[in-house]
């Protein structure tokens, strides 16, 4: 049997073991108890039988019946039968009459038996001497109904303990139901991008706010980490663009002059240099800006299919330029809340791109279109193209910063477009993929649609 993979199944599981120890714990409680009752009846009608056989003499069936008469009129003794037969079987003598007859040693008896007064007993059947057989009986259930009694007090008290176990076990599902989905809730945020977000500690300690404050603190440590490395590029970044601003103004003083004629290809192409490495770094910082989230508070409804329509016409004639031909497709009218300004920014990267790495004479295909996901109805938008495509295997690396696949190491870039986009879609609480296009590359983002 698999071991229990989930809290449900482990709370199933659980109840489970515990409704059958709990009832077969009540069966055997209450056999015990049936047994020890009749075996206390058993060891009183054996008492009473000797009492009354011990006092005669075998066979003497005048000195039999007396001595029945003196027992069955003692106070103690009113729920207890005698009955004395011959060796046919007829009633010789006796308070009570059985229907039935009963074989030697211990009989259990019931309604049946039709015995007036009695529900549930035992006899006892034993010889008398000279043919005669005595039995004697007793009741086990003395009060009426009271085993029924007994089986409802049974299932009053084991149903209780069921009941508090029940209620026990929803609470602490209900609470670690809770505390998990603060968690998940907690990650959730941070993958959005909101790295102070933190699990809530009950100020009244315990396992689960130890734990809560333990998961803050590794938060903590991991944030501090990233700030550092953020900071690190950050800093790297603002520094040397003023150096690079300084130096690229400085070879353009130095172009301008007469005697540079004849540098002026060297120095332009330093000067295109410089213009790629401050790119570079406006595109980290770029980056940087957008993993942050505070571009999130200005978010707004925007209809997504009318925003790539737009970019989709202002891109067709820059195609036309490269040889390339950039066809729009439908672009279904879909809600979303998001950032104007980035989400054409990641529209013209992805365009660009495809561009700048697929040969003249390539078709790109823009649009928008509704799904229905696993997590809601999402806007999906896709940018493919007929081109050599990237392989599986590298579509790790084209995403990750500075990724430069080998084919793409003379083309002009820094690595840093799809990046960029994949942190745009990420900011919107999206997904970016590269996919197969068959032939080419299809680039989809997927948003989660406004109110969907």
């Amino acid at each position: 049997m698999p071991a229990p993979r989930s809290l449900r199944s482990l709370t199933l599981a659980f109840l489970l073991v515990f409704f059958l120890a709990v009832a077969l714990t009540g069966f055997a409680t209450y056999r015990a108890t049936q047994r020890a009752i009749v075996e206390l009846v058993d060891e009183r009608i054996d008492a009473l039988s000797d009492a009354v056989l011990s006092q005669t003499r075998p066979g003497d069936v005048a000195a039999i019946i007396g001595r029945i008469n003196v027992i069955t009129d003692e106070r103690d003794t009113g729920n207890v039968g005698f009955m004395l037969t011959d060796a046919g079987g007829h009633w010789l003598g006796g308070n009570v009459r059985l229907a039935r007859p009963l074989a030697l040693g211990y009989s259990t008896l019931g309604r049946r038996d039709r015995i007036t007064g009695l529900s549930a007993g035992r006899a006892l059947v034993r010889d008398a001497g000279g043919g005669l057989t005595l039995t004697t009986i007793a009741e086990t259930e003395p009060i009426d109904r009271e085993n029924k009694a007994r089986r409802r007090l049974y299932m009053l008290g084991f149903g209780s303990i069921v009941l508090i176990v029940l209620a026990g076990t929803a609470l602490f599902g209900a609470l670690v139901s809770r505390r998990i989905g603060e968690v998940r809730e907690t990650a959730r945020a941070i993958i959005d991008g909101d790295m102070q977000r933190r699990i809530t500690v009950d100020p009244a300690g315990g396992a689960f706010a130890e734990q809560a404050a333990t998961f803050n603190h590794m938060l903590d440590r991991i944030a501090e980490l990233m700030r550092q490395i953020s900071n690190v590029s950050n800093d790297i970044a603002h520094d040397m663009r003023t150096p690079l601003a300084r130096l690229r103004g400085r070879l353009a003083l130095i172009a301008a002059r007469p005697d540079a004629a004849g540098l002026a290809d060297e120095i332009g192409e330093a000067m295109d240099q410089c213009d790629a490495l401050l790119a570079m770094f406006a595109a980290t910082l770029r980056i940087a800006e957008v993993e942050g989230g505070d571009r999130r508070a200005g978010f707004a409804s925007l209809d997504l299919g009318a925003l790539v329509g737009e970019i989709g016409e202002m891109m067709t004639a820059v195609a036309a330029e490269s040889g390339h031909e950039l066809v729009l497709g439908r672009c279904a009218p879909v809600r979303i809340e998001g950032d104007r300004q980035l989400l054409s920014q990641a529209l013209i990267n992805l365009i660009e791109n495809a561009l700048r790495y697929t040969p003249p004479g390539v078709t790109i295909t823009l649009a928008v279109t509704r799904a229905e996901t696993g997590a809601g109805a999402a806007a999906e938008i896709m940018v493919r193209d007929n081109g050599p495509g990237i392989a599986p295997g590298d579509r790790a690396l084209a995403l990750r910063r500075f990724g430069r696949l080998e084919p793409s190491r003379h083309n002009a870039g820094h690595g840093l477009g799809l990046p960029l986009v994949d942190a745009v879609a990420r900011l919107h609480r999206g997904t970016l993929s590269l996919e197969d296009a068959a032939p080419g590359l299809r680039v989809t983002i997927r948003l989660p649609i406004a109110g969907g």
